[in-house]
């Protein structure tokens, strides 16, 4: 059968060139929606990101939460006890170095120690086949919200007037009685106090994750990192003075080393694994995965931390994300956030180019 378009003709010429504005244009729309263009009322990571700038302002080359932090440095002592359920290289006996910073909530890198309860503990583990686990932990044992959408509620709803340099009380109020998944976090909120030291905290991984095994049998877990250190007396925070934290982690550190042990939990079936406003009975299997020693502090301007984004989602083969929807949308603000300050620290006077990674 002879066809009855030659292939070179102006009618199947023009065909083709349809077809291809069409493929441009579904990529385009697909851009668009992704990007928010087409959707803008859709929760980006840029709009996430843009409202913690509203509620505390823009510092040119700092992470846009946590921004106050501290560097350190030391390793991970794995025990072996993981290995029966996670592959990971960090888990086998011996040590894997690590990188990690301390920090308080917020994008004010000069807020007051004293300003909000919650510490946070990010590390970095870099295995000797080069891969690495990133993981961000916080000083409280659940989220306030399950969800993207809701947490960006909620920051919008923090948002500071105007007039009065303060979020609306009943703005707030309103927030937290269209979110009753909130209760578990206000009930830990109300007796919570700022601590006066990074070391005697205990740091929750919040979400849950994955551990496989070497067969690919699937563990869901959450962790926790067990300070050895205790408070000495009233742990209300230290008056005169707005930095006492950084001070007090080095103070401690020219005494020894520090040390965590790192509890893993084990859910048990039906636990739910996607909502961090949750915790898990307190009788499911634990186990102390090894040993966190921290030796050094350095600041953040200057010390190996800066660099790191510490991405929830850089995950090691032998851990997996779970179906959390607070993990991607973690690991996508983060990584705008980065973007942002890498930039601002091209152009920021007397600073020299930004590594591959970040600033602080």
């Amino acid at each position: 059968m002879h066809d009855p378009v030659p292939p070179d003709s102006p009618a199947r010429r023009i065909g083709s060139w349809a077809l291809i504005a069409a493929a441009v244009g579904v990529a385009a729309v697909s851009f668009g929606y992704v990007g928010g263009w087409l959707a803008p009322q859709r929760l980006t990571p840029a709009r996430l990101v843009n409202q913690f700038q509203d509620n505390a302002g823009t510092f040119a080359g700092y992470r846009r939460n946590h921004a106050k932090g501290v560097c350190v440095t030391g390793y991970f002592d794995s025990n072996g006890r993981a290995r029966a359920y996670s592959m990971a290289q960090v888990f086998a006996p011996g040590r894997t170095p690590v990188v990690g910073r301390f920090a308080i909530p917020g994008s004010n890198p000069y807020a007051p120690d004293s300003s909000v309860p919650i510490r946070s503990m990010a590390l970095r583990f870099t295995q000797p086949n080069g891969q690495q686990w990133r993981t961000g932990m916080n000083s409280m044992p659940v989220f306030p919200v399950a969800t993207p959408q809701a947490f960006f509620a909620q920051l919008q709803a923090q948002q500071p007037e105007p007039a009065t340099g303060k979020p609306d009380p009943a703005r707030v109020a309103a927030f937290f009685a269209a979110h009753p998944e909130t209760a578990a976090f206000r009930a830990w909120a109300k007796t919570a106090k700022p601590s006066a030291s990074f070391a005697t905290e205990s740091y929750w991984s919040l979400n849950a994750f994955v551990f496989v095994d070497a067969n690919g049998k699937r563990q869901p877990v959450r962790w926790r990192m067990l300070p050895e250190a205790a408070d000495a007396g009233d742990d209300a925070g230290r008056p005169g003075g707005t930095d006492y934290l950084a001070a007090d982690l080095t103070e401690r550190l020219t005494q020894g080393p520090l040390r965590w042990h790192l509890q893993v939990t084990l859910a048990n079936p039906g636990d739910p694994t996607n909502d961090a406003t949750k915790t898990w009975p307190d009788d499911r299997r634990t186990i102390d995965a090894g040993t966190l020693v921290l030796e050094r502090t350095e600041p953040q301007d200057s010390g190996p931390c800066r660099d790191i984004n510490y991405d929830p989602l850089v995950l090691p083969a032998g851990i997996a994300a779970s179906d959390d929807p607070l993990l991607p949308a973690r690991s996508a603000a983060y990584a705008d956030s980065y973007l942002r300050r890498t930039s601002e620290e091209a152009h920021l006077p007397g600073t020299a180019a930004p590594s591959a990674e970040t600033k602080r």
